[in-house]
């Protein structure tokens, strides 16, 4: 077997294809900051550059492996050139840490502290740049931008955007839109991986943490929380909790001590999309028009539907977001309560999304002019409110959440993940409910990772055929196979962030293969031990129908498109 020698350790090359990767194999972690496996090898960082027998110096990334090569990855030379170019990434940086949102977990932080960087020698005589504010999303922060390419690279080849790029040249370089345009200008739909990448906070949540502080401290304001299903296997990364172990309800506890006064389960809305999804594809098989239906679930694809592919839109389910639908019903269920009480309720969405944030300022999310979700906070920014309030949150006992709105079942719950919708939608139209039907939707080729997955299943007389779709690159490869007449399907399901929610723009980053599959586990478990598993088997649901959302279907939980 062919091998390299890395600091007098044999390593068998195994199909690796660059000398970095064998590195992290031989148990060694090279510092990077433009390295990321999913996207292409940049080369610019040069923070895991290596030396070899002859004192070559190298990048490990770009590096393809030969047999019988001698590297060391930490000799004098080594650590002088790395501390270098963190000192010069420094001097041309922002350096109010202790304020930065960034601050303790920042990458540019931690390799200072790492390779023994105290001070800076260099001026930094760069003019300070305008924060870009425009997005409801995300904020632009020139200032602290290293010009790694992480977000150029990923908006550009996972997601098929190009909302940003290099521009100017030397010590001039920025990213940024096109003509000096701001985010809010371009075609940026807010999905936050580029944020996931950012090293630093040159790109970093909007926040809303302190309207809501002063939205809890209000006697006449009820505050009521409504948790999104990928957020309870993401939250405990920040705890040292096990990676995708369900933290509902210790989180529910700890927004409860926080001061909201009811805390419920999106995933009762997501039950509530499965009902009315599931009849608006059945009346569209019926009449064989406005196929394939696409979900509308996810912001961040209906806004690049709309977009880059307007021949597409129509469609696009009529049903609002689980978040849009719940805040809706929330609404009006404590609409009398609050003329009586001299109230006013206040909805504030927990998200593993940062496009959520501008899905509520659509005025198609309206009900009758009236904005239902008030506020979007992510999962890492509940983290930072948790940590505020100094709770102890792995300590907490776990706790259920409010009724009604406290039951959903298991499919509600695997909307968190890519093809969650698809099998939800699935287990609706089932003529049989039983654990049987149960294992063979799971294995129609719905679940998993792969970029698109396809599936065909029999409804009454007609073959229904079926593909699941994450990351919107790979989104829009699709509609150019059914413009094309290359592909055509009768239900789509589209997620903006690879493997879904659970790894969307909101999410604690850093995130590796064993949080990322973590993550998906966990949510698959919490259906499985689920005592409901089909979303028309809810009887809270069922009860709602009957009673409480009887005649305002339409208006609560679809959108208004005459806006």
């Amino acid at each position: 077997m062919d091998y390299i020698t890395i600091d007098t350790k044999r390593v068998p090359i195994e199909g690796e294809k660059n000398v970095l990767s064998l590195i992290r194999k031989a148990g060694i972690d090279l510092p990077t900051f433009c390295y990321h496996s999913e996207l292409s090898i940049y080369g610019a960082c040069r923070m895991c550059v290596v030396e070899d027998e002859r004192g070559r110096i190298f990048a490990s990334c770009s590096e393809q492996p030969r047999p019988g090569m001698v590297i060391y990855t930490n000799t004098k030379k080594i650590q002088a050139y790395r501390r270098l170019i963190i000192e010069l990434l420094l001097s041309a940086h922002c350096r109010d840490c202790t304020t930065c949102q960034k601050n303790g977990t920042c990458s540019l932080q931690e390799l200072a502290y790492r390779v023994g960087v105290h001070a800076v020698r260099f001026l930094n005589d760069k003019k300070r740049i305008a924060l870009d504010m425009s997005s409801p999303s995300i904020v632009r922060d020139p200032n602290k931008c290293i010009l790694c390419g992480d977000c150029v690279r990923t908006c550009d080849e996972i997601q098929g955007i190009g909302a940003i790029d290099f521009a100017f040249r030397g010590s001039k370089t920025q990213v940024m839109p096109a003509f000096d345009k701001t985010l809010a200008e371009t075609d940026c739909v807010g999905c936050g991986q580029c944020v996931t990448v950012c090293p630093t906070a040159a790109i970093s949540i909007r926040t809303n943490v302190t309207q809501i502080w002063n939205a809890i401290d209000d006697p006449n304001v009820r505050v009521v929380a409504q948790i999104a299903p990928a957020v309870r296997v993401a939250v405990g990364d920040s705890f040292n909790i096990p990676k995708g172990e369900n933290c509902f309800g210790i989180l529910v506890a700890a927004l409860r001590t926080m001061g909201f006064d009811e805390i419920y389960d999106t995933s009762f809305a997501a039950d509530l999309t499965v009902m009315e999804e599931s009849k608006e594809l059945a009346e569209r098989l019926e009449k064989n028009e406005k196929l394939p239906l696409f979900t509308s679930c996810c912001p961040g694809w209906v806004k690049y539907c709309e977009n880059k592919y307007p021949e597409f839109k129509d469609n696009i389910s009529t049903c609002r977001s689980p978040q849009g639908m719940f805040s809706a019903v929330i609404k009006d269920y404590f609409k009398e309560k609050d003329e009586k009480d001299g109230k006013r309720t206040v909805v504030v969405s927990i998200m593993p999304c940062t496009a959520k944030k501008g899905e509520i300022l659509r005025p198609d999310n309206f009900t009758e002019g009236r904005q239902d979700t008030d506020f979007v906070i992510t999962t890492q920014e509940v983290v930072r409110m948790i940590k505020q309030v100094g709770i102890q949150f792995e300590q907490l006992e776990a706790e259920a959440a409010d009724m009604p709105f406290g039951v959903a079942s298991g499919g509600g719950t695997i909307f968190g993940t890519t093809g969650g919708v698809t099998e939800a939608v699935l287990r609706r139209l089932a003529k049989e409910k039983n654990y049987k039907n149960l294992k063979e939707i799971s294995y129609m080729g719905v679940r998993g990772d792969e970029l698109i997955k396809e599936a065909t299943v029999s409804l009454g007389d007609r073959e229904v055929k079926i593909a699941v779709v994450h990351s919107l690159g790979k989104a829009g490869e699709l509609l150019e196979m059914m413009k094309s007449g290359e592909a055509g399907y009768d239900f789509v399901e589209v997620m903006a962030c690879r493997r879904g929610c659970i790894m969307g723009g909101g999410q604690p980053p850093f995130a590796g293969p064993r949080t990322k599959k973590s993550r998906m586990e966990g949510l698959y478990k919490i259906d499985s031990m689920s005592n409901i598993r089909y979303p028309d088997e809810n009887p809270v649901l069922l009860q709602m129908y009957d009673n409480f959302l009887a005649g305002k279907e339409h208006k609560l939980l679809h959108r208004n498109l005459a806006e």
